[in-house]
């Protein structure tokens, strides 16, 4: 079973830019479609971005199209989400995971606090 380890987060001002990494364990990453997620202070964890396991398909929530890019390399076992534009409602821990039939499906690492602000 796949492990993932996240990293990358910080304090942005607004209109900043952080690029976030996830480190994945395990043999087969490589066939996963994956995702980055994301969870504020008193709401539920919701997708942020999804990617195929090939890299050829992606999909991203309203609120961050146009703004957060996710890419994968599967020689790394790595996934990225590169996030421009930051805005203060984007602040939240950020987490990655496999994901199967459009939903989250591993067990969820510790996560990255991103926190924009000025």
């Amino acid at each position: 079973q796949l492990q993932f380890t996240e990293s990358g987060g910080g304090l942005v001002q607004p209109g900043g830019s952080l690029r976030l990494s996830c480190a994945a364990s395990g043999r087969t990453f490589s066939s996963y479609a994956m995702g980055w997620f994301r969870q504020a202070p008193g709401k539920e964890r919701d997708v942020v971005a999804r990617i195929s396991w090939s890299g050829g398909s992606t999909y991203y929530a309203d609120s961050v199209k146009g703004r957060f890019t996710i890419s994968r390399d599967n020689a790394k076992n790595t996934v990225y989400l590169q996030m421009n534009s930051l805005k203060p409602e984007d602040t939240a821990v950020y987490y990655c995971n496999t994901v199967v039939a459009g939903t989250a499906h591993g067990p969820w690492g510790q996560g990255t606090q991103v926190t924009v602000s000025s």
